[in-house]
């Protein structure tokens, strides 16, 4: 590990004190790799931390902590100017992982680390929202991120992913699908929606697989709607054979425009957004990403 060079590895400050992933710091440390460390606080110190390791000249920032944080790193990357832009290292800290889960990035802490600093760098898309917010999972709209952003901080600390589904069972007096209209390249949909999942990625909300065919380097978008028509047969349905639902539907496209008659929230992989309309579109190629080589998002 000796040859390789500096990164910045940029940690939710939830994992703070990690006693393990001190320890693994310090053995690579002693090995020779330089690796500096920077412990976010509130929004916004991510990309202040993203903009310091630029001027540092690391060749790699570390993501450490969940799908949030590799959120606000990778939209941080790619708004740096210039060519030498830092790689992007994933070290899987959070409640559900689930970008790093289905990109196959080991989930032993030294296993993760290595591979954040020295594993291959491939191109990835990115995903952005209304001109300005990005994604690199997933969008995801209806009773699934109401489900995400109400679950209890304890809950998720004591179960990880499977609380968002315990939550979500005992909120189920407040499912009810949102009235939208869906565009894009040869797709339009319009009805109602119990959950709408648009990925880069593919899975979200713990481990469900909303868009198991993304890719996140061919240049596309995946959809998947879940619709509200005839609410339980559909739940019913969607559950136990999604392969044959008529209560599903897909698309890919390289952009999407949502609008709807009132105000709905998606969730930009934990960062939510509200609106009336949202055009989400796909940046191909626009951060570089240390993957495992047999990454399953990869084409």
């Amino acid at each position: 590990m000796t040859n390789f060079p500096a990164s910045l590895l940029i940690l939710n400050g939830k994992n703070a004190g990690d006693e393990l992933l001190r320890e693994a710091i310090y053995m690579l440390r002693n090995e020779g790799v330089l690796i500096h460390v920077r412990v976010t606080w509130e929004k916004g110190d991510a990309e202040r931390y993203v903009e310091e390791a630029w001027r540092l000249g690391v060749e790699t920032v570390i993501a450490g902590g969940g799908d949030g944080t590799i959120n606000e790193v990778s939209t941080a990357l790619i708004q740096l100017p210039g060519e030498n832009v830092p790689v992007m290292g994933i070290l899987p800290l959070g409640t559900a992982n689930d970008f790093a889960t289905s990109a196959g990035v080991p989930d032993t802490l030294d296993k993760a680390l290595k591979l954040a600093i020295a594993g291959n760098a491939v191109a990835v898309d990115i995903a952005r929202v209304n001109n300005k917010t990005c994604f690199i999972n997933m969008a995801t709209g209806g009773f699934g991120p109401r489900i995400t952003s109400e679950t209890p901080e304890k809950l998720k600390a004591a179960l990880g992913g499977v609380s968002y589904l315990i939550h979500g069972l005992m909120r189920m007096d407040t499912l009810r699908p949102d009235r939208c209209e869906i565009r894009g390249e040869n797709f339009h949909w319009q009805g109602d929606a119990l959950v709408i999942g648009i990925g880069n990625g593919r899975q979200a909300g713990g481990g469900q697989q909303l868009c198991p065919d993304a890719l996140i380097n061919d240049g596309l978008l995946h959809l998947r709607v879940f619709t509200g028509d005839g609410l339980l047969p559909a739940i019913f349905t969607t559950l136990t054979q999604p392969e044959d639902s008529p209560n599903i539907i897909d698309g890919t496209s390289s952009w999407f425009e949502v609008s709807a008659p009132h105000e709905i929230t998606f969730n930009l992989d934990g960062e939510p957004l509200r609106g009336q309309s949202f055009r989400i579109e796909i940046l191909p190629n626009a951060l570089r990403c240390r993957l495992p080589p047999d990454c399953p998002l990869l084409r």
